[in-house]
């Protein structure tokens, strides 16, 4: 039971959206894994894990969505096997770990529903447009957080290119190179026979670009997530104003950003170091 109690606890009160989107991912796996088990000791057959599976994948086929929209957020929690499932995470937990130091959850929550929902709907418009996929159109089927997974890390290297990650047999690769290198493997891969998924690879990689350019900018799509906080009068105005001072201004934190961007992290003084750091403190509460 600890060991559910430190899950639960890393799910949903650590504070950290990237944790409780791979256990969101891991509950539907572990779940639909177990009633196949369940399903084929006692009947040789698995219709209801395979019922479950179709109406969680996402159709391309226009008239079958139509039958399941709900099929264009539940797609990209489900997965078709544990390697597609394994990499998806390891990758979300890697990428994942480097965008929350640097962004707040509601960014992250924002890349990856997002980044979903576009690689989804670019996948659908593929299909439905482009003569060399159409053959395949009525049975083509997606499932996986493969989208979500590459907005949160294109965002992330567009936001730190220089960043440097330690690679088995590689050594030191900047993110820059390594997500260069992603895109273009999705882009051959088009013509290869995962069509539909490295369409929705390149939507979610668009979108946590788009979306990193957009905030360099001062524009941050993810306050659409936000809740509208309330006034409160403060008597103790000293304290208040030294609370106030305790965090650096947006103004500031933008450009020590741009500077990251620019030159990376290491780029960055003591100070502007410790203010970042005062900064993430803040989203934190």
């Amino acid at each position: 039971m600890s060991i559910l109690n430190e899950l639960k606890s890393k799910m949903f009160n650590s504070g950290s959206r990237m944790y409780f989107f791979i256990g969101i991912n891991c509950i539907v796996f572990v779940a639909l894994g177990i009633l196949n088990v369940i399903e084929f000791l006692f009947t040789r057959s698995t219709p209801l894990s395979y019922w479950i599976s179709e109406n969680l994948a996402l159709p391309a086929y226009l008239p079958s969505l139509m039958y399941k929209p709900w099929a264009l957020a539940t797609y990209m929690f489900t997965h078709a096997g544990f390697f597609h499932f394994f990499f998806n995470m390891l990758w979300l937990y890697w990428m994942g770990r480097i965008f929350e130091d640097f962004l707040n959850p509601c960014q992250f929550t924002f890349n990856y529903l997002a980044g979903g929902l576009t690689g989804g709907i670019l996948y659908i418009i593929s299909y439905n447009i482009f003569p060399g996929l159409k053959d395949n159109l009525i049975g083509a089927e997606m499932v996986g957080s493969s989208a979500s997974v590459m907005a949160i890390a294109v965002a992330t290297a567009t936001l730190l290119p220089d960043y440097s990650i330690r690679l088995l047999f590689l050594g030191d690769v900047k993110l820059k190179f390594l997500i260069i290198a992603y895109v273009l493997l999705d882009v051959i891969g088009i013509a290869q026979l995962n069509a539909g998924g490295s369409i929705a690879h390149l939507g979610g990689a668009l979108l946590g670009f788009i979306y990193i350019k957009q905030l360099q900018n001062g524009n941050d799509w993810s306050k659409l997530f936000q809740k509208r906080k309330r006034l409160r009068v403060i008597k103790n105005t000293a304290a208040g104003s030294r609370s106030a001072n305790t965090f650096p201004p947006e103004e500031v934190i933008d450009q020590i950003l741009d500077k990251i961007s620019r030159s990376g992290y290491d780029s960055l003084s003591k100070q502007e170091k410790e203010q970042l750091f005062k900064a993430s403190k803040k989203d934190e509460k």
